[in-house]
């Protein structure tokens, strides 16, 4: 509700408005229909329902789990499955909720380049999908996880390369499917570099008592419990040299915590 208001405060049009959140509140649906809002994204019927209710003039894009490597924990990802999609736009024409699109998001797969391709795939089949139902599908969304330009594991010219490959074979030119994409990690991910000081690390089998046993048995490390993140390298960090802020004789003293 609060990004809404920004972004429309420094003059972007409401058509120009991505709520992009696989999970709104009420409050928030309203919010977005009264400010004239209407671009979201659903992956489930409990979305499809509430915005049915609150805000029935929205266009949806329905999300997608495009991820070709089946997760190991998949309630930890967002988007539907390609078995359930025919069902949840078919529940959408029923409740004359109108679907626009698709959209997807690789995360940290995005430095992946055959991630794309499939993704791009999966996507142009659940196009079909919507298209056989009657809905307007002209609106792809192929969400984020851009490398930045000086990441070394997957260079954005070879990732580009592969998405535009991608597009031209399953969404070519002239298909009067429009493409969008939401590249913040591109844009923050040199800007910043988190230091943090780690005091524990625990090993915790994949395994737990009450799992499916989709896993094997061996430890792993806490921190990539999470298949969507990057992996984690630990080193530590040079041991900085305290120089003085202010000459002894000074009157001034100034305490420093490192």
């Amino acid at each position: 509700q609060a990004e809404i208001t920004r972004v429309q405060g420094i003059g972007v049009p409401p058509d120009r408005i991505f709520y992009s959140s696989p999970c709104k509140q009420l409050a928030h649906l309203r919010h977005a229909a009264a400010h004239g809002v209407r671009l979201m994204a659903f992956d489930n019927q409990v979305e499809l329902s509430k915005v049915a209710r609150s805000h029935p003039r929205a266009r949806m894009l329905l999300g997608i789990a495009a991820d070709p490597i089946p997760a190991a924990q998949p309630s930890l990802s967002f988007g539907s499955t390609l078995e359930s999609c025919g069902q949840l736009l078919q529940t959408a024409k029923d409740q004359a909720v109108e679907v626009v699109g698709v959209s997807f998001h690789l995360g940290s797969r995005g430095l992946e380049p055959q991630a794309w391709a499939q993704a791009v795939a999966t996507a142009q089949l659940v196009f079909d999908v919507g298209t056989e139902l009657g809905h307007p599908m002209r609106l792809l969304d192929i969400g984020g996880g851009f490398p930045a330009t000086e990441d070394s594991r997957a260079p954005l010219e070879e990732i580009a390369t592969g998405i535009n490959s991608a597009l031209d074979l399953y969404f070519p030119e002239g298909s009067g499917v429009e493409i969008i994409a939401r590249p913040g990690r591109y844009y923050v991910t040199s800007a910043f570099t988190l230091a943090v000081s780690i005091t524990a690390l625990e090993e915790i089998p994949v395994e737990q008592p009450g799992s499916d046993g989709g896993c094997d048995s061996r430890d792993v490390p806490f921190l990539s419990l999470f298949p969507d993140e990057s992996p984690v390298s630990l080193s530590p960090l040079p041991v900085p040299q305290c120089v003085p802020c202010v000459p002894e004789s000074s009157p001034h003293s100034l305490m420093c915590s490192l």
